[in-house]
This record gives structure tokens, sequence and C-alpha cells, in this order.
């Protein structure tokens, strides 16, 4: 009887985490070896503010629960200890945040994840995790913007001044 309720947990554990994964825009894998409950602590609030999870799951339960959304290609990333973070709205902020904990830390590495269903090497996530973020991505374009339209505002005042003085 034990067994078997057992194993019903552990089907829960897997159905649970699936349907995490299906709805999350990352998922990633990390090796937390040497990290400490303090640091864990810490990372996971930082995670929190991007709507973001941090859990320490079975790699058996992982393996699971990416066969069962259909995922493929991530058993590498799913050996020795394996901290899960599941990013639910954005997957540039907690791979940023991740990617920003791995420089301060050198035993804290990425192994790899998915990223809105695409699986990503851990050099590929370190990649997009070194891009500015959204908002500066948009400040920057709107900064580009203000100057373009600056510019075409200049010349055509500039076309208005000569037509003035043509006229005159």
């Amino acid at each position: 009887m034990a067994n078997q309720s057992i194993i019903k947990q552990k089907e829960e554990e897997v159905n649970s985490l699936a349907e995490k994964m299906k709805d999350a825009k990352l998922v990633l894998f990390a090796d937390y070896r040497g990290i400490t409950v303090e640091d864990v602590t810490n990372l996971r609030a930082t995670l929190r503010k991007s709507n973001s999870e941090y859990k320490i799951v079975k790699n058996n339960i992982s393996r699971r629960a990416l066969e069962k959304c259909g995922i493929e290609g991530l058993d590498e990333s799913v050996q020795g200890p394996t901290a899960v973070i599941i990013g639910k709205d954005d997957y540039l902020e907690p791979a940023k945040a991740i990617y920003e904990y791995t420089k301060e830390h050198d035993f804290y590495k990425i192994k790899g994840g998915v990223i809105e269903g695409k699986v990503m090497t851990a050099e590929e996530i370190i990649t997009l995790a070194k891009l500015p973020s959204k908002q500066t991505l948009i400040g920057m374009l709107a900064g580009g913007l203000l100057g373009t339209i600056s510019r075409l505002a200049v010349a055509i005042d500039q076309v208005r001044v000569q037509k003035e003085t043509s006229a005159a």
C-alpha cells in the first residue's frame, strides 16, 4: 500500500511540474552545488519579482515532466544537483537574474532550458541574458525615433526659413 501512495504522490508531482512547464515562458535548469540557504532565499526573492519560481526537484521527476510536455534534448541538463527555474510571464528577467547570480558565484552554472517552447543550450541562454532589458530597448528605440523626428523638424523649419527669405 505504501508503494502505491508514493507512486501516486510522484505522479502528482510530475503532473504539477509538467503543467507549470507548459504554461511557462522560461524553464531553466541550473547546477546549484555549493549554494547556501541564504543565497537560495535571496535568489527566490529576486525571481518572485518577475513572477518566476525556483524549485529543487528530483531529476527523474523533471525528466518525466519534460517528457510529458513533449520536450526533448535536455537529458544532460537534468543530471546531478539541478534547480528548476520557471518564468511565467517573461523569460528575459529570470534569465538575467540567474546569469547575474552565476557571475557572482563561480560554482553556480546554467545547464540549459526551454524558452517559449524552444530548447536552448546554456550558451544561448547566457547570450539572451546579456541583452538589455525590454525597458532599456524601448528607451533606446524611443531615443532613436526622437532624434530622427527632431532632425526632420529642423529640416522642415529650414525649408520654411528659406522660403520666407526668398519670398521677401
